[in-house]
């Protein structure tokens, strides 16, 4: 009724929302014992795709009428009003829930119209804790061998007519036509696979400048910053359990594209990447000769050439979105300054009182349940002088002149300014202004300073817009052209967050000379890791007595051991998280949850021999559900077979 199964990981935010020192679920678990104890989720959705439809024509249509440009077909505002357009001509017009989502496909030779329906009202049901969900933490990301429990249980919940609705105590639990079968019969190395997702993003189709670009613009710069941010969160969050919670999500999501960004550089080097695609390069050079196509002759070069000219400004992008955007959260929301000042010199009483009502809520919104002030200062001690060092003097925001001028190059100094002296620092300065709002008070605000920021991200995104335009075109052109040099072979478009199918098998691999993986793992690894003064490798205390008295019940493996983790060859990326495996019978046989660590140049070249998916093993969710959480009435409501 309802039940949806996806990893710890993706159900962390979650965690961390329902999470207070009190009621620490991070730490300790969460197993609702009855339907009135689920708690309802905000912000989390739940999508089923009601319908997809083939919109090449239409699109193509519009580009020959002049009704817009080949270039416009590929922007968000043209896609989200041609997907309302439609929408409004369809039969689901009035059907509720119904989100219509327009994506191109091939890069922008195939255009589609996805018909979502969304439920927003969400129960979290079961989550066990982080020492489970989340074992091995930062260090076993992407690697293997694993051995986290990642999983967590939710709930769809629907109104009487099992249609989306906002939340309700009236509503009911979405009953579904069909639902999985869970299949604990086994598994054995070559069995079928099968995963179904929502992939977001791969670039399969790069040119070796292309790669190049993503090592150096992007990849790179993103490791300096957020090493340098997550080791004072990381100091942070160990002194204080507080901090440890309003900061665990914040922590995990910067730490695993970090890493990620690590692994794809070591793994473009150590796979030939690079090699790889010079060596398409040229045999698509061949093919065009061949086939006499200009456009495809000139494509890479063109492609090549706009790379060259965007380089340097996408690494400084990265730079400014990294520290500023996604680093520093204390900022205040200068053109609500902007509307104070207007209507304190004009004089506008009825105004200053409405916008002392927007400065509180404001102020509310920064000072949020999961915001330290104090660790915000300490990582804009770190992160402002870092960019002034991967930047250059002349390419940084107007507001480095001022540190220069007035603070004399400090920093610190320029830091703590902002966070003591700013009208939205605390509620004693907003009251102080409140009380008496003055133009004097807003002018030397030098927390003003994100002003200088977003003025510099908009000339950047300015300067690279006519950039990725081009470059969509000539992708547009160089993709066409590798699918005709494969046929009659065909070729998949790139991940985009659309639905996808991943076939594959079980499979054990060889990631170096003389070591050999296992394609499964069990819970002796679990006792094998734990280290009790460690945090990702803390056992709780219930589980370790499980394992160590074999109390496995019928989740066991044919010689008493408990199986953990399990690899397969299906092609995943981010976005699969809690994708379902799935074996030849369709049954549900895992929790897709994450990649290895010596195939993360994955998203730019898949490797069938060296790249995995790793999977939870649906045994261990089941033994944990049951053994641990004692959620006996959970498994009563799903169909297990085997």
């Amino acid at each position: 009724e309802g039940l949806v199964l996806t990893n710890h990981h993706c159900g962390y935010s979650s965690i961390q929302q329902h999470s207070s020192v009190e009621h620490d679920y991070l730490t300790e678990g969460f197993w609702a014992m009855s339907r009135d104890e689920e708690l309802p989720t905000s912000n989390l959705t739940f999508i089923f795709i009601e319908r997809i439809e083939d919109i090449t024509d239409v699109v193509n249509a519009k580009i020959a009428t002049n009704e817009i440009t080949e270039s416009e077909s590929f922007t968000t505002p043209f896609l989200t009003n041609l997907a309302k357009e439609l929408h409004q001509k369809s039969d689901l017009k009035n059907k509720k829930g119904i989100v219509p989502q327009a994506l191109p496909f091939y890069a922008g030779n195939s255009f589609y119209l996805i018909y979502r329906k969304v439920y927003s009202d969400i129960r979290m049901v079961a989550a066990p804790p982080s020492s489970v969900g989340q074992f091995g933490g930062e260090t076993d990301n992407w690697m293997w061998p694993r051995h986290t429990g990642d999983f967590s249980i939710f709930r769809i919940y629907a109104d009487q007519e099992g249609e989306p609705a906002s939340y309700s105590p009236n509503n009911v639990p979405l009953k579904t036509k069909k639902h999985l079968s869970i299949s604990i019969k086994g598994l054995e190395e070559g069995d079928y696979t099968m995963i179904m997702g929502f992939p977001g993003s791969t670039s399969r189709y790069l040119t070796v400048s292309e790669v190049k670009e993503r090592m150096e613009a992007t990849n790179s710069p993103r490791i300096r910053i957020r090493e340098a941010r997550q080791a004072i969160l990381k100091e942070v969050m160990n002194a204080s359990d507080k901090i440890r919670i309003q900061y665990a999500n914040k922590y995990a999501s910067s730490s695993n594209y970090w890493k990620n960004s690590i692994g794809m550089n070591k793994a473009i080097i150590d796979n030939n990447v690079l090699d790889i695609k010079a060596e398409q390069e040229e045999n698509f050079a061949r093919f065009a000769r061949e086939q006499n196509n200009a456009d495809y002759l000139k494509a890479v070069k063109e492609i090549d050439a706009v790379v060259a000219e965007a380089q340097l400004l996408k690494y400084q992008h990265t730079c400014i979105t990294e520290i500023f955007r996604s680093g520093i959260e204390f900022r205040v929301p200068y053109a609500l300054y902007d509307e104070m000042a207007a209507a304190i010199k004009s004089k506008d009483a009825a105004r200053i009182e409405e916008l002392k009502v927007d400065f509180t809520k404001a102020y509310e919104r920064i000072h949020n349940k999961d915001y330290d002030h104090e660790v915000d200062r300490k990582v804009s001690k770190v992160l402002f002088p870092l960019y002034a060092d991967m930047i250059a003097a002349n390419q940084r925001p107007d507001i480095y002149n001022v540190i220069e001028k007035e603070f004399k190059g400090d920093y610190d100094k320029f830091v703590d300014e902002i966070y003591d002296n700013s009208i939205m620092a605390n509620r004693q300065n907003l009251d102080n202004f409140i009380k008496k709002p003055t133009i004097k008070a807003l002018e030397k605000d030098y927390c003003v300073y994100y002003r200088s920021v977003d003025d510099k991200y908009r000339a950047l995104n300015n300067e690279l817009e006519p950039l990725a335009s081009k470059l969509s075109l000539l992708h547009k052109v160089y993709v066409r052209g590798l699918g005709e040099m494969k046929l009659p072979t065909p070729s998949y478009p790139d991940a985009n967050f659309s639905m996808r199918l991943t076939y594959g098998n079980i499979k054990s691999y060889n990631p170096r000379d003389g070591v050999h993986y296992k394609y499964f793992t069990t819970t002796n690894g679990v006792l094998e890791k734990e280290d009790p003064t460690n945090r990702e490798f803390q056992v709780p205390t219930q589980l370790k007595e499980l394992i160590e008295q074999k109390d496995f019940g019928r989740y066991a493996l044919p010689n008493g051991k408990m199986p953990v983790c399990f690899l397969t060859t299906n092609d995943i990326t981010g976005g699969n998280s809690g994708s379902p495996v799935l074996n030849e019978n369709g049954e549900l046989i895992g929790c897709a949850f994450d990649g290895n660590w010596e195939s993360l140049s994955g998203d730019i070249k898949f490797d069938d021999n060296l790249q995995r998916c790793i999977n939870l093993d649906i045994r261990y969710m089941l033994f944990i559900l049951e053994k641990l959480g004692n959620c006996g009435h959970l498994i009563e409501e799903m169909t297990i077979v085997g």
